[in-house]
């Protein structure tokens, strides 16, 4: 027999889950590289690592939703073929995801006893079992909700307490719970704690996923941390601390790759004071950012940045707080006001908001423009194409013809006709929201010499980004967001991985470590 940290009694040989160098590639980007990880009966076993280290992916291998290329997984000796989801629910892996996963028009009960119920194609219901089991279930978890209500009539966490009731219902031998308590209040989440220990206790082994660390040193008997697609280490909770934590999950020097220069700051372009948007979550923000200043913001999944940067660019109005342009308080309330006072968005998904495949260079160039390159309700095509060869060979943009599509040109160039079409419009103030995401690394490093450019020429640039060596190598200054606001600003010479990490994981607000 061995005791955890947490004080669970584990049978040392009992392994319930067992993933044995898992290795899993996307088009050539490895995702997950010899990967170990093992789960015992009545153990709650928490998985930890930054954004993009492999967690998800391995959830996914685990659930079937995903084939691994090379390794095994076993379910009590059984090894699974994987890729099937169905064969994970009969070997009785259920998955609990921040974002659930119903139906929207059917009821709580309909939507309970769609996952577990089994019989016949054809077989009469029995609508009292279903009522009956589905209350019992809510009741289990302390969750005053009514089987009959229709799902799109709940709360975010009324719909999550839902999903918990559903996989408690399918009696799991293996439970995944990936940010399960995301949405809920501090009741609630000490209710899903109660319901764990029990779990627990009944000898059901969990995997537990968080960036909440201070939950994991309440519920979890031991971790792993995965970094880069890799195992770095498993210890039990006993052993470590939040700060040992941290490191093992950052583990890397800021490397020399990123053209970073020093650029004379001028006037504030862009303030908020107690910015607020109830639609998105975003609640009292205040920061600014100056003209040649690049501002990172950094935060976990979730934690708010691109609902920031939405509210930002009138895609979610603010309903409280104030937006000021060069000192002068504005209202925005669409995108059209945005560009009008100067502001521009480059968002996340390029492929489906930054450009439109199907339509030239060219095209894309001038779309923030067209008024500018018409006459008389006619595009001028010889200034259109002036302009776009332009962009093209100032941010040189890999293409056979500013005719060519966009959708025939790599991820970095895409990125740069997403960047030339709103450089167009002369902003003074530019929001990148994940600006080097899923492009190869000269792509990135030229995108990175274009922001510094941009920061030269007098811009004021928000740079949002999940990748931390980005956010350390890049920034001027740093605000932290978690949970919709803003927890801290960091000005570069303070900016550690350590206390990027350490804010970026704090539930509440706190005073900036210097705010200039």
């Amino acid at each position: 027999m061995e005791r955890s940290g947490s004080g669970a009694i584990q049978e040392v040989n009992v392994t319930l889950l067992k993933a044995t160098t898992i290795t899993k590639n996307f088009a050539g980007v490895q995702a997950l590289k010899d990967v170990t990880f093992n789960l015992r009966a009545g153990e709650v076993h928490a998985l930890v690592g930054e954004n993009g280290a492999g967690k998800s992916t391995l959830i996914k291998i685990i659930t079937g939703a995903v084939q691994h290329d090379s390794g095994s997984v076993e379910i009590n000796g059984v090894e699974m073929a994987g890729g099937d989801p169905l064969e994970a629910k009969r070997l009785g892996i259920r998955a609990i995801y921040q974002q659930p996963a119903l139906f929207p028009d059917l009821t709580v009960a309909e939507n309970i006893s769609l996952a577990n119920e089994s019989g016949k194609k054809w077989r009469r219901v029995d609508w009292r079992m279903r009522w009956r089991r589905a209350g019992e279930l809510l009741e289990r978890i302390g969750a005053n909700i009514d089987p009959a209500t229709i799902v799109s009539n709940l709360t975010m966490p009324e719909q999550q307490l839902v999903e918990i009731a559903r996989a408690l219902g399918a009696e799991s031998k293996v439970l995944i719970m990936d940010e399960p308590t995301a949405s809920l209040t501090e009741g609630e989440v000490e209710k899903l704690f109660d319901i764990i220990r029990d779990l627990r206790a009944a000898g059901v082994g969990m995997i537990y996923v968080s960036h909440r660390l201070n939950e994991l040193f309440q519920i979890a008997d031991r971790v792993t941390v995965l970094r880069d697609g890799a195992t770095v280490e498993t210890r039990f909770m006993s052993e470590v601390t939040p700060q040992t934590l941290i490191q093992l999950m950052v583990g890397r020097e800021l490397t020399a790759i990123f053209p970073k220069r020093e650029v004379k700051m001028g006037e504030v372009m862009l303030e908020t004071r107690n910015l607020s948007c109830r639609a998105s979550g975003v609640r009292d923000v205040s920061l600014s950012v100056r003209a040649g200043e690049i501002l990172g913001l950094a935060g976990l999944i979730g934690a708010g940045r691109t609902e920031l940067a939405k509210t930002l660019f009138g895609l979610t109005p603010a309903d409280e707080g104030e937006i000021l342009i060069r000192g002068k308080s504005v209202r925005i309330n669409d995108p059209a006001q945005a560009i009008a006072h100067g502001m521009a968005y480059v968002p996340e998904d390029r492929r489906r908001h930054g450009v439109v495949l199907g339509m030239s260079v060219a095209d894309n160039t001038t779309l923030s423009i067209l008024r500018s390159v018409s006459r008389s309700g006619f595009l001028d095509f010889k200034q259109e194409a002036s302009i776009a060869s332009d962009y093209t060979a100032r941010l040189r943009i890999k293409t056979p013809s500013i005719f060519a599509p966009v959708g025939n040109l790599s991820g970095g160039n895409q990125q740069k006709v997403a960047l030339s079409r709103w450089l167009a419009a002369k902003p003074s103030v530019i929001i990148l929201d994940e600006p080097t995401q899923g492009v190869d690394v000269g792509a990135k490093s030229e995108i990175h010499a274009l922001m510094v450019d941009l920061a030269e020429r007098g811009m004021a640039v928000v740079m949002i980004s999940s990748e931390l060596p980005e956010i350390l190598g890049m920034s001027d200054r740093i605000a932290l967001m978690c949970g919709g606001t803003v927890t801290g600003i960091v000005n570069r010479s303070d900016a550690t991985p350590q206390k990027i990490l350490a804010l970026a994981l704090q539930s509440n607000r706190v005073e900036s470590v210097r705010d200039v």
